[in-house]
């Protein structure tokens, strides 16, 4: 066997090793959508009806009255860290379900076994279809939730100017950027 043949045979072999973390990975992923989804929808309902619970960085300053706008970023980002990665990370997820089967898929083929064939193909299109699905929720939910967090921040910035302006007697917008930039978050 020469050195070529030898590292295609590992290659191959390794990237079959991969077939079952991957397919539990887009499980898991998928599974974690439609948690998130949920979680999505209670706290939409929660804005809907006034409840404060649903304000993450209201809350958050409540419990800490020191915090700053960047801790306030800091904790909105992180909010959004497991959302934002799995949206990123599943349609790779997906790709690579679906390339790992196509392997035995082809030597199955060659060999005209069908049924192996279509075994194979089974599994790596539905992998990648649950992968992309999982992504798609996930991609909505964070870019919903970034809004809402984006305009909570702005909102506790404006009334952290007025009350300052409020201390020192000024005006509520000594800064001529602050309005414009309040605005463009709603």
């Amino acid at each position: 066997m020469s050195l070529s043949q030898l590292i295609e045979t590992a290659m191959y072999g390794l990237s079959q090793l991969f077939m079952l973390p991957v397919l539990l990975l887009v499980t898991v992923l998928f599974f974690y959508a439609f948690h998130a989804l949920g979680r999505f929808l209670m706290q939409a309902r929660q804005r809907r009806r006034g409840d404060p619970r649903a304000q993450e960085l209201h809350a958050a300053l409540r419990q800490d009255p020191s915090l700053g706008v960047t801790d306030l970023e800091a904790i909105a980002v992180h909010r959004l860290e497991t959302l934002r990665i799995a949206t990123r990370v599943g349609p790779m997820l997906g790709l690579v379900a679906t390339m790992i089967p196509m392997g035995p898929a082809l030597m199955a083929l060659s060999d005209g076994q069908l049924q192996e064939v279509s075994r194979n193909l089974m599994i790596a299109f539905s992998a990648v279809i649950l992968a992309l699905i999982a992504s798609a929720i996930t991609y909505w939910v964070v870019s919903v939730r970034r809004r809402w967090l984006a305009t909570e921040l702005a909102d506790i910035e404006k009334r952290g100017c007025r009350s300052a302006a409020r201390e020192q007697g000024a005006a509520p917008y000594d800064d001529p950027i602050a309005p414009l930039a309040a605005e463009g978050v709603q």
